[in-house]
């Protein structure tokens, strides 16, 4: 048992309307939607909530262009309400963003044609982007291999630059309303009889007590590990209902000269790439490849960083990054609905075609479609009672909250901004606890204007366990630019003096959430190594 694991009480014997697998978007998003229409929901995580597929994904939140040169309008016209409602709803997580699409001379696609989407898709969407924000395309132009000759178009989409809080907040939000949930916690089957799901067979990963839980309904939304859970519980679909796909970023440092908008261009045989500025950095991807390898080791493989940086430095070779430049890359393992042919990107399979009645499997979706995934889904259990989506407070406020939060938590406006943009009305907890303690009121590390008080906060409110899962996913500042192992101890110093751990115990938590760091986020070997490995080998 981890020296840091919550006194967390039984759960054999309970029963539940509806069990929910899997703790990333969809399956929070889920738990939530069932959560507020009054079900007794329980969300289950293998590990920590948005630390699989979640937290490895684009952070774009995509509206549908490619539906639109698809010319499927109908789902095009679904991702644009979705991604409205992310953008209103949850407004400190997701903003809009101008992207460019830099295409090259010898691009296989039509000026005219993508002119004519993006016309059309500028007529679908409701702007959340000031006219003045358009301004890059004049930068990008004078820095693109023989630029004039290149087609540059402007359009708009959003990004969630940390996935991971928003999830954090749907987490909330289903607790509010009922939910229980735990993490840390593996299903270890579906229990099948009679023709139905009548619950789950699960195992505390702290405590290792294995446990039977009951319930009406069984959501399995561990996306690509979805096909894996059906075949431990006997649940045998009788095709595929999913594919698999490796999908790798890169991390380079910020680039003095490089625009500040998106890009977007193509890589090797039209892939589409994004070079994206995010959290004092710039994301490069992400080149997928199919792989039905074990979602749980799945990792960057050089190939993939070769190939991201040979297409980012055909495109803007003058950036001048070489593989030295590369802070790190990350991968994640992506299902989606087998053969693809769904143009809505997901599909939910009702398993009573397959002797499973009341279980249903989740395969696909976005970060933009999750809480449509969630209505539908949660539709299929029986009438519920229609609710608003919860919102956020308007901008217009924004400038207020972070004076009163300020002022409040006797913090600096800097802190208290950083604190307003990834809490946004859930900052009360941190404020109280900043305003009563000199040492809450201390940055994590010296580089970060976020305080010990939210470290604090995601253990006691938050569901954190480990100190991976408050600087990875709760407060995640060991995602930025200037993060090092002296952050790292510095953190876990300034954790301990609030939390009342032992020497032992700090020790112990940082040691696990440096493996982990690492293992998130590799360091490419120089070329010169790979080399001498290949020669040994």
């Amino acid at each position: 048992m981890t020296p840091l694991s919550p006194n967390r009480g039984p759960l054999e014997g309970e029963r539940f309307q509806v069990i929910v697998i899997g703790g990333g978007a969809n399956g929070v998003a889920i738990a939530r939607e069932c959560a507020r229409s009054g079900r007794r929901t329980l969300l289950l995580e293998q590990n920590d909530f948005a630390s699989g597929s979640t937290s490895r994904s684009s952070r774009i939140v995509p509206g549908g262009l490619r539906h639109v040169e698809q010319k499927n309008l109908g789902a095009a016209r679904e991702l644009l309400r979705d991604q409205h409602t992310l953008l209103q709803g949850a407004r400190n997580h997701v903003q809009a963003m101008e992207f460019l699409l830099a295409l090259a001379p010898d691009s296989r696609r039509s000026n005219l044609k993508v002119k004519s989407s993006l016309w059309l898709y500028r007529q679908m969407q409701t702007s959340h982007l000031p006219a003045s924000a358009r301004t890059s395309a004049g930068i990008l132009q004078q820095i693109l291999p023989g630029g004039k000759r290149w087609s540059i178009f402007s359009y708009e989409d959003a990004l969630c630059a940390f996935p991971e809080r928003l999830v954090a907040t749907w987490l909330a939000d289903a607790v509010e309303s009922g939910a229980v949930v735990r993490n840390y916690s593996q299903v270890l089957a579906v229990d099948v009889r009679h023709g139905r799901a009548q619950g789950v067979l699960l195992r505390d990963q702290l405590s290792g007590r294995e446990e039977r839980v009951g319930a009406t309904w069984v959501i399995n939304a561990t996306g690509p590990w979805a096909e894996r859970l059906c075949q431990r519980s006997r649940v045998q679909p009788r095709v595929p209902i999913l594919s698999t796909v490796r999908s790798t970023y890169i991390a380079l440092p910020a680039i003095a000269g490089a625009p500040d908008s998106a890009i977007s261009f193509e890589g090797p045989n039209g892939q589409p790439l994004f070079l994206l500025p995010w959290n004092g950095q710039l994301l490069v991807g992400p080149v997928e490849t199919a792989d039905r390898g074990d979602p749980s080791k799945i990792v960057a493989s050089s190939q993939d960083v070769d190939i991201l940086l040979d297409a980012l430095q055909r495109v803007l070779p003058a950036l001048q990054v070489s593989r030295q430049d590369v802070r790190f890359a990350f991968t994640g393992l992506f299902a989606k609905p087998a053969g693809d042919g769904d143009a809505q990107g997901y599909a939910i399979h009702d398993h009573a075609l397959h002797g499973a009645s009341n279980l249903f499997s989740i395969v696909g979706g976005t970060l933009t479609s999750a809480l449509r995934i969630a209505r539908e889904t949660t539709a299929k259990l029986g009438s519920i009672q229609p609710h608003a989506e919860i919102t956020h407070a308007a901008d217009s406020t924004l400038d207020n909250w972070i004076m009163e939060i300020r002022d409040a938590a006797r913090i600096n406006e800097e802190s208290a901004a950083a604190i307003a943009e990834w809490h946004g009305e859930r900052s009360a907890e941190i404020v109280q606890l900043a305003a009563g303690d000199a040492r809450m009121r201390a940055p994590l590390c010296s580089h970060s204007e976020h305080i010990v008080a939210e470290a604090a906060n995601a253990y006691r409110n938050e569901f954190a366990i480990t100190l991976g899962d408050v600087l990875l996913r709760r407060v995640p500042v060991a995602l930025g630019a200037c993060w090092s192992q002296a952050c790292g101890r510095e953190a876990v110093t300034r954790i301990r003096a609030v939390m009342g751990w032992t020497e032992e115990q700090a020790a112990a938590e940082l040691e696990a959430f440096e493996m982990e760091r690492s293992a998130l986020l590799l360091k490419p070997r120089p070329a010169r190594a790979m080399a001498l490995q290949t020669a040994a080998d």
